[in-house]
């Protein structure tokens, strides 16, 4: 401590100099540290293994510690450290499990010390003790930590941490016997130096492996870590429970993560992959960076403050094989690029806005309008003068609160746990989706689905098999302009048969067409009309006007010619005069099949019934068929889904999607139905709606959005006895040979759902270990964990 204390004093006479700088390396760097002088600095990688000294324009190199003709496995570093208390003892973590110790004052070109053999896999990390000259502790791929006494050949104490590997371990600066181990499945543990048996307490800390861990100078409890799940976290291990104080979300996992010296509430972090950038956090602000350094053109591995107390000068080494030095004053600030302008709704349809205090002050002054009826509700911080950030940007934070009731989305958390998206026949899919929207009020909705099941499921009401659709020549959609049918089968369909006959010399068609104003009468008392007598609401035989308008002649679809008849001379009785119109037909009663026109005779068709109550009228169809192609409607039901989606309905959208399948999906961008899935899931998730967001994911057919519930899904399960990782054929331990699914509460086999803590491993049933947790939160197995349940 006497040493540190003239360190610190020299420092505060002569304070460190120099400026943003960086030199080439010979190969990528994995790891760096400093001398406590802050003089040199070592840089150690596959490939590389040398001292630099820091001067006052550029580093300089001082020594190659890989020396000798065959390369060794031992010079392969995965972690570097430099203790604070010897200025010429190294540490190195070799990538074949070795920890190697190096001299410097050794005489000869060899600086190699001492090789400690001991770990099975690659040393992630080795660790000097910050007061204890003699004492290195080491944590490997192999789930194990080491603690050697340099003056010894193998190491004094062995610690498990009953997990796959162990990424980092750090000595407490305040607690003599305590470190600090992070684990790959998300767990810190605290161990003492002098208990190898058992850690003094474990925690989970984050969704994932935990690459890093840090202790802050200056508060005693407060413990930094970084994971995979892109975030900061600082831990209070004062409280009896681990106790997250602070968080810090940043863009890609988190690698390495250093307090900055003399700063309380800043640390600088890294990243392990995509992002290349350097940035130091405030983490009383944790969403913008304080400061960042962009020097770098591949992943930052190491970073390292140049002197416990100054916080100005930050080294860094990186896989681009540059070593940089970045002074705190050039690095950018993208604080000073932040809007301070915002707008977002809540939940359940609270507003909140945040503007420049001095549009708040402005807009405070307002005279309201007649009818204005906002209450906002203000939120405003009192900077404090000496915060880093005041005066760069801040804001005022106003919430418009709806009124009650008014905002409720009760209906969109009944509809996605009502809705059927699968499982049933697509009409009966889509009447129970309009069902489940006309219980709630919805009627567009529930209208929309049932003309769903309209377009694509209702059966034709005309049989297609009675009718003889002709296609218009200058119809450009291809559909039947009108219905045409044979005199003889409207006879039929009347429940008469009648028979007209057809002169040979005849060679129009045989299909008359009947408008729907069109009647023809025949009675007891009329025999033949003459076409010169015939009003405008009759239509017999020839009339003046296009052709084309009488008769449909479809030469692609030839009719096949019926047999001709001949009318007897003594089927024309004598004329009657016309008569009015009487009731409805009851009997049409005839032998002919069609009217008989000639070119020779007038103008003029004459039907002669062969009963005395006589009656033809004119049957009229739609116009069109009945059941037209569901591809026809494509389009209408894409604008439709579009419709709902930019009213933001996107449950509407992709419940439909989800139903018709294939039938719309097709005529719909992938990129859009992403979209669309991304927001239903992202609101579903919201609403807690786990079951149903999976159902959707599982449903659909986007790629993007099906792999959503295919990531993280492998558990890795200790035995609750041996503690041993178990493998993947069973329950059974491969070990101790007894039944990992066993209740600690009841000491029964679990048949069914299991629960199990995933710090102590110990679980059994959910009831009991519900009830268990309500009144104890130590585990009921006894080993003394604090077992939380969520």
């Amino acid at each position: 401590m006497e040493k540190m204390s003239r360190v610190t004093t020299a420092l505060s006479s002569s304070a460190l100099t120099g400026h943003t700088m960086h030199c080439h390396l010979d190969a990528p760097a994995n790891a760096i540290s400093v001398c406590r002088d802050a003089a040199q600095v070592v840089v150690a990688g596959r490939s590389i293994f040398k001292i630099y000294a820091i001067e006052e324009e550029q580093f300089v190199e001082k020594l190659n510690l890989r020396v000798g003709r065959k390369p060794s496995l031992n010079l392969s570093c995965a972690d570097v450290v430099w203790h604070q208390m010897d200025e010429n003892l190294l540490a190195t973590a070799a990538t074949n499990g070795v920890v190697v110790t190096w001299n410097l004052g050794r005489p000869s070109r060899n600086k190699q010390d001492q090789l400690f053999t001991e770990h099975k896999r690659t040393v992630n990390k080795v660790c000097f003790h910050p007061s204890e000259a003699h004492v290195l502790l080491s944590g490997s791929q192999d789930g194990f930590m080491k603690c050697f006494d340099l003056r010894k050949k193998d190491s004094v104490s062995t610690f498990s941490g009953q997990s796959e590997s162990v990424r980092d371990v750090q000595f407490s600066i305040r607690d003599y016997f305590t470190f600090a181990s992070t684990f790959e499945n998300g767990n810190v543990q605290l161990w003492d130096i002098r208990r190898p048996d058992r850690c003094e307490r474990m925690f989970t800390a984050h969704n994932g492996p935990v690459f890093c861990c840090d202790w802050h100078p200056e508060d005693r409890g407060w413990l930094a870590t970084g994971g995979r799940d892109k975030m900061v976290k600082v831990w209070d291990m004062t409280t009896q429970r681990a106790k997250e104080v602070h968080c810090v979300q940043t863009i890609a996992s988190v690698a390495r993560v250093k307090w900055r010296p003399e700063c309380r509430h800043h640390l600088a972090t890294c990243s392990m992959m995509v992002d290349h950038n350097i940035y130091v956090w405030d983490v009383r602000r944790p969403f913008v960076p304080a400061a960042m350094f962009e020097e770098h053109r591949d992943v930052t591995t190491g970073i390292a403050w140049r002197h416990p107390h100054d916080p100005s000068f930050l080294l860094s080494g990186s896989k681009d094989s540059t070593l940089c030095q970045h002074l705190f004053r050039d690095a950018s600030q993208p604080v000073e690029r932040a809007n301070p302008e915002g707008l977002c709704y809540g939940l359940f349809g609270d507003l909140a806005f945040a503007a420049k205090e001095s549009l708040v002050a402005a807009e405070s002054g307002r005279k309201p309008y007649a009818g204005d009826r906002r209450h906002p509700i203000f939120f405003k911080r009192k900077l404090d003068p000496a915060e880093p950030f005041a005066g760069l940007a801040s804001s005022a934070l106003s919430v418009f609160e709806m009124e009650p009731g008014s905002g409720s989305m009760s209906w969109f958390v009944d509809t996605a746990e009502r809705y059927a998206l699968a499982g049933r026949p697509l009409a009966e899919l889509c009447d129970h989706n309009s069902k489940v929207a006309r219980e709630l009020g919805r009627n567009q909705v529930a209208q929309t689905w049932t003309m769903l099941r309209i377009i694509y499921c209702s059966p034709g009401l005309v049989p297609t098999t009675n009718l003889n659709h002709s296609v218009g020549k200058g119809s450009s959609c291809g559909l039947p302009l009108m219905n045409s049918f044979n005199l003889k089968d409207m006879a039929q369909g009347l429940g008469s048969e009648t028979r007209l006959d057809r002169s040979k010399g005849d060679t129009r068609s045989d299909t008359v067409l009947l408008d729907s104003s069109a009647t023809l009468i025949t009675n007891e008392d009329n025999e033949e009309t003459e076409g010169s007598d015939v009003p405008a609401d009759y239509l017999l035989g020839d009339v003046e006007g296009e052709e084309d308008e009488l008769y449909l002649l479809d030469p692609d679809h030839a009719h096949t010619e019926e047999p001709e008849y001949v009318l007897p001379q003594e089927a024309f009785p004598l004329r009657h005069e016309i008569v009015d119109t009487p009731p409805g037909p009851e009997n049409l009663q005839d032998k002919a099949d069609s009217p008989h026109v000639s070119g020779s005779e007038a103008d003029v068709a004459s039907l002669a019934p062969m009963d005395s109550s006589f009656s033809l009228v004119s049957v009229s169809h739609a116009l069109y068929d009945s059941r037209l192609p569901p591809d026809f409607f494509s389009a209408l039901v894409c604008d439709m889904l579009r419709f709902y989606a930019e009213q933001g309905d996107v449950q509407m959208a992709v419940s439909v999607l989800i139903v018709l399948g294939e039938r719309v999906r097709k005529d719909i961008d992938e990129q859009t139905q992403e979209h669309w899935y991304a927001s239903y899931i992202d609101l579903l998730q919201r609403f807690c709606l786990w079951n149903v967001s999976n159902q959707v994911v599982k449903l659909s057919t986007s790629r993007a959005i099906s792999c959503l519930n295919q990531a993280s899904t492998t558990l890795h399960v200790n035995c609750s006895h041996c503690k041993r990782p178990m493998s993947s054929r069973g329950w059974v331990c491969d070990r101790c040979h007894r039944c990992a699914s066993m209740c600690a509460v009841c000491h029964h086999v679990v048949k069914g759902l299991f629960v199990w803590c995933q710090g102590c491993s110990h679980g059994g049933h959910l009831q009991h270990i519900m009830k268990w947790l309500e009144g104890s939160s130590h585990c009921p197995a006894g080993c003394g964990h604090l077992c939380e349940y969520s």
